[in-house]
């Protein structure tokens, strides 16, 4: 897997865990340490593509 390809798809999970997060924010009774956790993954994420490509920040 090349770095782009590699760059595209955390790029990708990113998104996907901004997405979740935001739908388990308006859940009604969503657990916060879900929610915390979701976050983390995103944070985690970010900071790899940041170390990666640190062109790329989103």
């Amino acid at each position: 897997m090349s770095l782009s390809s590699h760059l595209q798809e955390l790029k990708k999970k990113h998104v996907a865990l901004s997405e979740a997060v935001e739908k388990a924010q308006r859940a009604p009774g969503t657990d916060d340490l879900h929610i915390a956790d979701l976050k983390k993954q995103k944070l985690r994420l970010k900071e790899e593509i940041t170390r990666l490509a640190p062109e790329a920040v989103m």
